[in-house]
C-alpha cells in the first residue's frame, strides 16, 4: 500500500510538470473539455432546476386533493368525446358535498381572466377564481391580512373578494387593501382577505396573480352556468382512492349513468402530473444529456491523441524509468494521472464558468446548481480523462525498455 501511494505521488508530480512545460498544448487540450463539461453542467443544472420548480409548484395542487372535472388531464379517450361530455355544474358540487361521506372539504371552483382596476391601478388578465369558503383547505391557502370567504358571503352572493399577495403589492403599494374596493369587468368588490405569497410554477406562471370571489357572484356576474372543477380534499393519502371510488359513485348516480356504460366525467388527482412529467422529462433530459455528451466525447479524442503525441515524445524516458526498475503499472499509472488531471483542470474551470452562466439563467428559467451537479460534473471530469487516456498509458506501460531507449 505504501508503495501505491509512493507511485501515486510521483505520478502526480511526474504528470504536473509535463503539463507545465507543454502550457500551449495542454491550454488547447483543456478548451475541448472545458466546452463539454460546460455544456452537460449547464444541462443537468437546468434538468435538476426544472425538476425542481415542478415538483414545488405541482405540490401546490395538494396530493390529497382529487379533481372532478369533464376533461381528464391526459387523455383516456378521444378529445371529441371529452368534449361533449355534460358540464360539471355547481348543483352538483353542492350535492357532493352533502354526501360525500370521506371527503374532508368540497370546493367547486369556476375560472375566469378579466382586467381588475382600482383608482388608476390596472391589472390585466388576472385569473378570476369563484369558488366557496372551501377552497382554502382544498387549495391549502394561508391568510397573510384579513379573511376568507365565508358561508355567508357564498349564500348572500355578497360582493367581497380575497386576492394574492401580487395584486394586493399591485394595486395597494403603501396602504392596507382590507376594506377598499376595486373593480373586476366593471363590478365593484370589497376586498376582506389578502394570501400569503405562494411564488410561481416552474418559475413562469405566478400563483400570486388570483382573485377569489363567492361562487354565486361569479355565475351573477361573469357566467351563469359554468363548467366547473370539483376539489375534493380526502382525510388522508392512505384514504385517498377510497375518496376517490366514493365520489365516483356519486358522480355516476347524480348523472344517472347505467351500469355498464363508461364515465362522462374525470376523477384527476396530482400524481397524473407527477407520472406523465417524470416519463416525457426523463426522455428529454435522455436526449440532452446524449447531445452535450457528444462535445465531452469529442473533448475525450482530443485527449487521446494529445497523451499518445506525449507517450511518443516520451519514449526515452519511458525506457529510461523501466531500465531503472519502475513497473508496467508504475508508468500506467503516471499517464491516467496525467489525463486524469488535464480533465480535472478542465472541470474545475468549467464550473467556474458555469456558476455565473446558471445565475444569468436563473432570470429566465428555473435552474438549480447544486453540489450534487457539481460533483457529477468533477467525477465525469476524471473519468473521461481515465478513459481517454487509458490506451495511450498502457502502450507506454507495454514498451520494451530496449526499444524504447534505441528511440530517437
Amino acid at each position: 500500500m505504501n508503495r501505491f501511494w509512493m507511485e501515486l505521488t510521483e505520478g502526480m508530480k511526474i504528470s504536473w510538470g509535463a503539463i507545465r512545460g507543454h502550457k500551449m498544448r495542454s491550454g488547447l487540450t483543456l478548451l475541448g473539455i472545458i466546452i463539454g463539461i460546460v455544456t452537460v453542467t449547464l444541462m443537468g443544472t437546468a434538468i435538476e432546476g426544472l425538476n425542481g420548480a415542478f415538483t414545488h409548484g405541482i405540490s401546490a395542487l395538494g396530493a390529497d386533493v382529487l379533481y372532478v372535472q369533464r376533461f381528464a388531464w391526459f387523455r383516456d379517450e378521444e378529445w371529441w368525446k371529452m368534449r361533449n361530455r355534460r358540464d360539471v355544474t355547481y348543483a352538483i358540487g353542492k350535492q357532493i358535498e352533502k354526501e360525500a361521506t370521506l371527503a374532508r372539504a368540497v370546493s367547486p371552483a369556476a375560472f375566469g381572466r378579466e382586467t381588475i382596476k382600482r383608482g388608476n391601478k390596472t391589472g390585466s388578465d388576472v385569473n378570476i377564481i369563484g369558488t366557496t369558503e372551501q377552497y382554502i383547505v382544498t387549495e391549502g391557502l394561508n391568510i397573510e391580512q384579513g379573511r376568507f370567504l365565508s358561508p355567508t358571503d357564498i349564500q348572500g352572493a355578497r360582493p367581497v373578494c380575497v386576492i394574492g399577495y401580487a395584486i394586493a403589492q399591485k394595486l395597494f403599494p403603501r396602504e392596507s387593501p382590507l376594506g377598499n374596493k376595486l373593480t373586476i369587468a366593471g363590478h365593484n368588490f370589497e376586498v376582506v382577505g389578502v394570501i400569503e405569497k405562494r411564488g410561481s410554477f416552474l418559475g413562469m406562471f405566478s400563483l400570486d396573480e388570483e382573485v377569489i370571489i363567492p361562487i354565486t357572484q361569479y355565475m351573477d356576474f361573469f357566467e351563469n352556468n359554468p363548467d366547473l372543477l370539483i376539489q375534493v380534499k380526502a382525510p388522508s393519502m392512505a384514504q385517498l382512492d377510497d375518496t376517490s371510488e366514493e365520489i365516483e359513485g356519486l358522480m355516476r348516480k347524480i348523472r344517472k349513468i347505467p351500469p355498464g356504460k363508461p364515465d362522462d366525467f374525470a376523477i384527476n388527482r396530482q400524481s397524473l402530473f407527477i407520472d406523465n412529467f417524470k416519463r416525457v422529462g426523463g426522455t428529454i433530459a435522455s436526449i440532452g444529456l446524449f447531445i452535450t455528451g457528444l462535445s465531452l466525447f469529442v473533448g475525450g479524442i482530443g485527449i487521446m491523441n494529445i497523451m499518445f503525441v506525449s507517450v511518443t515524445e516520451r519514449t526515452r524516458e519511458i525506457g529510461l524509468r523501466k531500465a531503472l526498475g519502475a513497473r508496467r503499472r508504475t508508468i500506467l499509472l503516471q499517464f491516467l494521472i496525467e489525463a486524469a488531471m488535464i480533465c480535472l483542470i478542465g472541470g474545475i474551470i468549467a464550473i467556474g464558468i458555469t456558476y455565473p452562466v446558471s445565475v444569468i439563467m436563473s432570470q429566465y428559467l428555473p435552474t438549480s446548481m447544486s453540489w450534487v451537479v457539481i460533483s457529477l460534473a468533477l467525477a465525469v471530469s476524471i473519468l473521461t480523462g481515465v478513459i481517454s487516456g487509458f490506451m495511450p498509458a498502457y502502450r507506454a506501460s507495454k514498451m520494451s525498455p530496449v526499444e524504447a531507449l534505441r528511440s530517437e
